[in-house]
């Protein structure tokens, strides 16, 4: 293994002394982009460079999704067996263990999130989606189906999962390496073989992970990663004919493009597309219980997490309780460096999403929302944003679009069956959390919110057994348990008459 290395968060954690490679990797080796092309990777800690990263052409993703094919056809992989399949992501699952520190720290370079999430969230969660789908690998199983005889003759039907052949991902910056797991773990598990486009803010822990797959004993050209330029790269990548799939996470306005793309291939499409999704705190909820995960929903990762609970729903007795304690908690963080295990919020992620942020924290005011505490741009080298907390209603723009940054907006309501009728008032259908302590209750808003996941007293990291993804405007199809290994095959019929 390469001697890349970063200190321990127990000896003051701090930026890592090597960087992976900034090339492309195809085919199992390391290249430049045509023509030399590169971009800036940028510290949102300061606004610094980190380094220059090679900008693939349309040509270089062209390359890519050829040694794919080509990888598809002839290295063996989809013909290794399932077993075998497992044991290398197994491998891989370990390497990646091994480097959990040095992970953590690239990723807290590049996106500014705290180091300790990573350590203590993120790698755990990418272990724990490469092991599950490892040991999926072999237990994709058909089905048999006995039949009437037919003129004179036996029948059975029966059928088969295979795989679809090359995978496109484009993955998002504000987790990349989680995100990433979420998509290559079930397709190589399923015996495909994968091109991905990293975030252009964030792709050096996706390129350290290629040499770490390789070295688990992943075949030359089964996994190709492209970083470059979203609208060059990611539209090559997601408009070419090459692809079996497109699996794309990210912003529902590039999201919406990507159908179109896809369509005309008549090929399988899953989109993650983000969320305004609502926490709903009825009049019996218990606050002691309820406030962490209230606020993590808030301002975990800056609030740039696609299933932050930013529309907080609140029963009117309980209002000036829940505002004081999220402004308390609010005031109680500490923004500086994400590498300092005392700092509570890093910065987001560059001067584009920081001055996007401050429009919406003026318009939040514009419009009547009542500022509890926060509100502005933090007047410091970087892109800090206080942690903010209005009180508003649900016709006001910072109540109904995605924000991606950390502020709530507590929404006050008297009646708890009108409740579920303004938190379905929403373009976005990803997710919803729940509080309360009346079972009866809990089990109907379940029931009757249209969105793809509901937490009931709580507030966390996707589980890796259980499918995750959106309705409406949040996106379609599902990752993650046995649905996020399945869109990743193709199931077919045999008829025998015998």
């Amino acid at each position: 293994m390469s001697d890349y290395t970063s200190t321990a968060l127990a000896d003051g954690a701090q930026a890592p002394t090597q960087l992976p490679p900034r090339q492309l990797w195809i085919g199992g080796r390391w290249r430049d982009a045509a023509g030399g092309a590169t971009y800036v990777s940028e510290n949102p800690v300061d606004g610094s460079a980190i380094c220059e990263v090679a900008a693939a052409t349309a040509a270089d993703v062209d390359d890519a999704v050829r040694a794919a094919q080509h990888a598809f056809e002839h290295s063996g992989w989809k013909e290794l067996g399932g077993a075998e399949r497992g044991r290398i992501l197994f491998r891989a699952a370990d390497l990646i263990e091994k480097e959990t520190q040095y992970l953590s720290a690239v990723e807290t370079l590049e996106v500014g999130k705290l180091y300790k999430d990573g350590v203590f969230g993120d790698i755990p969660a990418v272990l724990a989606t490469f092991r599950y789908y490892a040991g999926f690998a072999d237990k994709l199983h058909g089905s048999t189906v006995q039949l009437p005889d037919y003129a004179g003759r036996h029948r059975l039907n029966y059928t088969l999962r295979e795989p679809l052949g090359v995978i496109g991902a484009i993955t998002p910056w504000n987790n990349p390496i989680v995100v990433a797991g979420w998509k290559i773990a079930p397709a190589l598990a399923a015996g495909n073989t994968v091109v991905i486009k990293p975030p252009e803010d964030a792709a050096l822990s996706i390129l350290r992970l290629a040499e770490i797959l390789a070295e688990a004993g992943v075949p030359d050209g089964v996994f190709n990663v492209v970083p470059g330029l979203g609208e060059v790269a990611g539209a090559a990548l997601a408009q070419h004919p090459g692809l079996a799939k497109l699996t794309f996470t990210g912003s529902p306005e590039v999201g919406a493009l990507m159908p179109t793309h896809a369509g005309g291939q008549f090929r399988k499409v899953t989109l993650e597309l983000g969320g305004k999704n609502p926490q709903i705190v009825y009049p019996d909820a218990n606050l002691d219980g309820a406030m962490p995960f209230i606020a993590v929903g808030n301002f975990l990762h800056q609030g740039q997490v696609c299933a932050a609970g930013t529309r907080v729903y609140v029963h009117e007795r309980l209002v000036d309780e829940v505002a004081d304690r999220l402004v308390d908690h609010a005031k109680q963080i500490t923004l500086g460096d994400p590498y300092d295990a005392s700092v509570g919020m890093g910065p987001v992620i560059n001067a584009k999403q920081h001055q996007r942020i401050g429009g919406y924290l003026g318009l939040g005011v514009e419009q009547g929302a009542e500022l509890l505490t926060g509100g502005s741009l933090v007047d410091r080298p970087g892109y800090y944003v206080e942690p903010t907390v209005f009180i508003g209603s649900q016709d006001q723009r910072i109540a109904r679009e995605e924000i991606f940054g950390p502020v709530a907006t507590i929404i006050p309501f008297s009646d708890a069956d009108d409740v579920l009728a303004l938190a379905n008032d929403s373009t976005f259908g990803l997710n919803a959390i729940i509080y309360t302590e009346d079972l009866h209750r809990a089990q109907v808003a379940a029931r009757d919110l249209r969105v793809g996941n509901v937490w009931i007293n709580a507030f966390g990291i996707p589980d890796m057994t259980t499918p995750w993804g959106g309705r409406a405007g949040s996106g379609v199809g599902r990752e993650l348990g046995p649905a996020g290994i399945e869109c990743y095959t193709e199931e077919k019929t045999v008829q025998m008459m015998f």
